[in-house]
């Protein structure tokens, strides 16, 4: 009888525990532009998500997706982009032009390049067209660097290196991440068939553009030209260049 009492108390006792309050999770943190502090979720939060992710279900609900742990990270990630798309290309800005493209506009017609580059033996197209959207993303933070900046090559390169990596560290790392630093080290080293293609892109996107202005606002944008004059490194680059001049030749 003496045991049942014992055991019927703690139980009343036990019935009027409650838990601790949860601990108080830091709000998130939001990245401002040119710096590199994160946008990501508190860790406690990605803690917890990734562990619910790898909890089985008890009572027969469906157990979390494997990929909701790493949403909040590719929302940052193309959270951040969003300053690829507002960010004006500063060679425009500088010459008045207006309403200039963004970096992003930039890039879309060049990854649009390569999807209709002919096929060419020893030519990736697909990765052309991941390596033309890739290749000026740390733009993102440290914006559009032209030469009339007076930043030093190696310095400009610098700080985009630093800057693709804080991105992808943002995105969690993994496969993509590399992927995408790989491809811009590639462009920036010039190290791949696919890198020259892309450069001539580049260069070929730009000359187009400057001719649209030309057109469109009858601006003198000649400088634009000179810069890339013998520069190009492939026959598609060279022959699209040369449609280009032929067309600002009989305007």
């Amino acid at each position: 009888m003496r045991s049942l009492s014992r055991a019927s108390a703690l139980c009343k006792s036990s019935c009027f525990l409650t838990p601790s309050s949860s601990l108080a999770l830091p709000p998130t943190t939001r990245f401002r532009f040119n710096s590199f502090e994160s946008t990501s979720q508190s860790r406690s939060n990605r803690h917890r998500m990734a562990a619910a992710a790898d909890t089985p279900p008890t009572d027969g609900a469906a157990a979390p997706s494997p990929s909701s742990s790493s949403a909040a990270s590719a929302i940052d990630f193309l959270s951040l982009c969003h300053q690829l798309k507002t960010t004006k290309r500063a060679g425009w800005v500088k010459r008045d032009v207006r309403d200039p493209e963004s970096i992003a506009d930039h890039m879309y017609r060049m990854g649009l390049m390569g999807l209709i580059l002919p096929d060419i033996p020893g030519i990736n197209r697909d990765k052309c067209v991941k390596m033309a959207i890739v290749h000026d993303i740390a733009e993102a933070i440290v914006g559009d660097i032209t030469p009339s900046d007076g930043v030093p090559k190696e310095e400009k390169s610098r700080k985009e290196a630093e800057a693709l990596d804080h991105m992808c560290k943002l995105l969690g790392g993994g496969s993509r991440a590399e992927e995408i630093a790989q491809l811009w080290k590639e462009y920036e080293d010039n190290s791949s068939p696919e890198a020259k293609m892309v450069k001539d892109f580049d260069k070929v996107e730009m000359i187009l553009q400057a001719l649209e202005y030309e057109n469109e606002q009858g601006k003198d944008l000649e400088e634009f030209f000179q810069s890339t004059a013998g520069k190009f490194q492939t026959d598609v680059g060279k022959a699209w260049a040369l449609e280009i001049a032929s067309r600002r030749k009989g305007k």
